[in-house]
């Protein structure tokens, strides 16, 4: 997996971060995300704010069409 540098805020995605967001581009809720990674799903919730923060989108569709586009998974 490629690094995402934010523009926004200067910082890469984290390793957990890009995790989290290969599996909402296999379409994957809160829900599978925190039982696939073994976590909570407040602990999803709050990595899945950050990537839509880092990446300047507004919600997961745009961030999972980012992340194709931009090759990062």
């Amino acid at each position: 997996m490629n690094l995402y540098l934010a523009k926004k805020t200067g910082k890469p995605l984290s390793l957990r971060e890009l995790e989290v967001l290969r599996l909402v581009v296999m379409g994957k809720g809160n829900m599978e995300i925190s039982k696939t990674l073994s976590m909570s799903i407040n602990t999803a919730k709050l990595d899945m704010r950050s990537i839509l923060y880092k990446m300047s989108v507004d919600n997961r569709v745009q961030a999972a069409v980012k992340a194709v586009r931009e090759g990062l998974v």
